[in-house]
């Protein structure tokens, strides 16, 4: 908390770490104030808003807002997860032209080609940025990184021109060692929570979702909570993109 201290605490007494973002928890019941409070059309069904507010928001508003793509550009995405797949529903919604995912996966690059991927790598491939520089002709436009592997984070890099815009936004542990000439010219920037004002993006992503313009209900698998350890399963094995526990 802003004091320092946590309301949690383990079965010892001893303190736990657990408000990240101020919005972890598995309880029946939250506490609700005007700064983590957002207004959305009462029609739109729950279970589909409450990604909204962290993973969906992140991808979208990284590309939307932070990586700010626009239209006939090309956008490489690295990892084909919830917030990867969101980053590329919502470049797709703008009119990116070229969209290129990348994930060890075979079965999320096959729903990444059904939301608009143009070309998609396997994340084994030892040659990934020669491959996004053969595809767009001399590097992508933009790169966004959601994995936080400072290997995949140096290709994202590496698979860019000059004058391009990349985005990281996983949770890196390892320090990122990048060779010179592969960052001449080129913007990067560490992105938390898509860069946006939820209580603005958090509408705008329900809106383009009710006009068929950002289909994220694709990306979301619900399981009864009694189902937690399925749905984290489900989740490792590159199963459910976003699993919603439904009490």
């Amino acid at each position: 908390m802003d004091s320092g201290t946590t309301c949690i605490t383990d079965a010892d007494g001893e303190e736990i770490h657990g408000r990240w973002f101020g919005q972890s928890s598995f309880a029946t019941y939250a506490i609700a104030n005007e700064n983590n409070t957002v207004v959305i059309d009462p029609e739109v069904p729950l279970e589909l808003v409450g990604p909204l507010g962290c993973g969906i928001m992140t991808g979208a508003g990284s590309a939307l807002v932070s990586l700010d793509v626009q239209p006939g550009t090309s956008f490489a995405v690295f990892g084909a997860g919830a917030v990867g797949l969101s980053a590329l529903l919502a470049a797709k919604a703008v009119g990116v032209s070229t969209l290129i995912a990348v994930d060890l996966s075979s079965r999320r690059l096959e729903l990444a080609r059904e939301l608009g991927a143009t070309h998609t790598i396997n994340g084994s491939a030892p040659d990934i940025a020669e491959q996004i520089i053969a595809i767009t002709g001399d590097g992508a436009q933009y790169a966004f990184d959601t994995t936080g592997v400072p290997a995949v984070m140096a290709t994202a890099v590496a698979a860019t021109r000059w004058t391009a815009k990349i985005g990281f936004v996983g949770l890196q542990a390892d320090p990122l060692v990048l060779e010179a000439p592969t960052i001449i010219g080129k913007k990067m920037m560490g992105i938390v929570g898509g860069g946006v004002d939820p209580t603005t993006f958090i509408p705008r992503m329900v809106d383009m979702w009710k006009a068929g313009d950002f289909p994220f209900d694709r990306l979301i698998e619900t399981f009864p909570l009694s189902q937690i350890n399925e749905a984290e399963q489900s989740s490792l094995s590159g199963g459910a993109i976003k699993p919603v526990l439904i009490p």
